[in-house]
């Protein structure tokens, strides 16, 4: 074997084990070779994290770079890679221009390529009517997928597709092998019951009592059955409730190809911390009871959840600080704390297991946005991407130090335990633990199945 470039020393985690004072070898920005401590081969550089995790880079599947103007690539990937995240999967709903069409995904590649510091894959997704002559061309330019929402928050940028629509796009998505995912909350429902609180809205959680269970898990049902007419691969998005799994488990029994997440706020935050966090804590679905909060760590321990994202969304406090819960922007900044959170919360709490956290972090994003086997595992001749974490930090997180324009983060001065300490982007390091080194243009673009090339 040639010199190698870099060999990364540490507790390596692979899918059923680690490799405990293990090695990475990386050559060429892939990886060449896993060892044991004692057999590492000659290499021109060392990075020592004996007694940290090397687990595989990070994939936050869900992040809204330009759902606000203010972030970009630039904002949200430079939090990425502070937060040991060396892959976003972005989401299409770009203020002013959503991805529609081959023209304004060309467009995004080229920016991102220009200004992302991790990589990213893309999204797509189809116009409220008329837009399905462009599925099959947006594919075929590298979309990882597409996604579509059964609520309307904005007739343009976050449209409700009708049904007769949405099913021929279910169809047609099918024909890609891509996955269709959805935002899934009842739009009669919802607007009934806004109708209904918007007098209570001085109330931080009358935005909760607007989206019962049933806001959920009815959109949820009718995007299964759609997906079991089709045969389409649905991913279910930010599923905030045991019972939509178990929905989601029970057509999977029926032999429809069904994915589903959840947040990482579904499972750290309540509704009673709407109290104190007002319209801070507004997101869609809403912040549940407590009582979800075991039955949803069970599911990810057990691989029921695929996996868990931060939907970031970093809206300026200028959008949140009105009277009113109901006239403010939903949505949080979370790209940064995803690793952390989930590690502190999960992990190192005993809810799940290291290998669950590589797995719903990593390894089932990959699979399911069809970037593996360049991403999501530590194997020989994937992409050289890891997070190094030192389970035993302690540290006190503090929103000013977090890098999104956003300037604030719902988990402002919680202690956690687990911190990442680099993040390693085909085998360069973008964070040392202290300053993000890389530079706008580090970042690639991860084109889906489709457009992937043969590795």
């Amino acid at each position: 074997m040639e010199t190698l470039d870099l060999v990364v020393r540490g507790d390596v985690v692979l899918p059923a084990d680690v490799v405990q004072d293990g090695a990475v070898g990386i050559h060429g920005g892939r990886i060449v070779g896993i060892f044991d401590g004692s057999t590492v081969p000659a290499h021109r550089r060392a990075i020592d994290a004996r007694g940290q995790y090397v687990l595989p880079g990070i994939i936050d599947a869900h992040v809204h770079c330009y759902s606000t103007p203010n972030e970009g690539f630039t904002g949200a990937t430079r939090s990425a890679a502070a937060g040991g995240v060396t892959t976003i999967v972005e989401m299409p709903y770009d203020q002013g221009r959503p991805v529609i069409s081959l023209e304004r995904f060309a467009d995004k590649v080229k920016r991102l390529e220009a200004e992302s510091l991790v990589d990213v894959a893309l999204l797509a997704t189809i116009k409220k009517t008329g837009g399905l002559d462009q599925i099959a061309p947006l594919a075929s330019a590298g979309a990882c997928g597409f996604k579509v929402s059964l609520y309307e928050s904005d007739p343009d940028r976050f449209p409700r597709i009708p049904d007769y629509e949405l099913l021929q796009a279910f169809a047609l998505v099918r024909q890609t092998g891509l996955p269709i995912g959805l935002h899934c909350e009842n739009d009669e429902l919802v607007t009934g019951y806004i109708q209904q609180y918007h007098d209570q809205g001085a109330d931080p959680r009358a935005h909760g009592h607007s989206r019962p269970d049933i806001v959920e898990t009815s959109a949820v049902l009718k995007a299964l059955e759609f997906a079991f007419a089709t045969g389409v691969h649905v991913h279910i998005y930010h599923a905030s409730l045991a019972r939509s799994f178990e929905l989601v488990e029970w057509y999977r029994r029926q032999g429809g190809r069904v994915t589903a997440e959840t947040c990482t706020h579904y499972l750290t935050l309540t509704d009673e911390d709407m109290d104190q966090l007002g319209a801070k804590g507004k997101i869609n679905p809403p912040l549940r009871p407590a009582a979800e909060h075991d039955k949803l760590w069970a599911l990810c321990a057990n691989g029921t959840i695929d996996q868990i994202t931060s939907d970031h969304a970093p809206w300026l406090l200028e959008h949140k600080n009105r009277a009113n819960i109901f006239d403010n922007a939903s949505g949080a900044p979370g790209v940064e704390t995803l690793v952390p959170l989930i590690y502190s919360e999960g992990v190192a709490q005993g809810r799940i297991t290291i290998h669950d956290f590589a797995r719903l972090l990593a390894q089932r994003p990959a699979e399911i946005f069809g970037l593996a086997p360049r991403k999501g595992q530590i194997r020989v001749g994937a992409d050289a991407d890891f997070t190094l974490l030192d389970p035993t930090a302690e540290w006190l997180l503090d929103e000013a130090g977090l890098h999104s324009s956003a300037g604030w983060s719902p988990y402002h001065g919680w202690r956690l335990q687990g911190r990442v300490t680099q993040t390693i982007l085909r085998g360069q390091v973008i964070y040392d633990g202290a300053d993000v080194t890389a530079e706008p243009g580090t970042g690639h673009f991860v084109p889906g199945p489709a457009r992937a090339p043969r590795r």
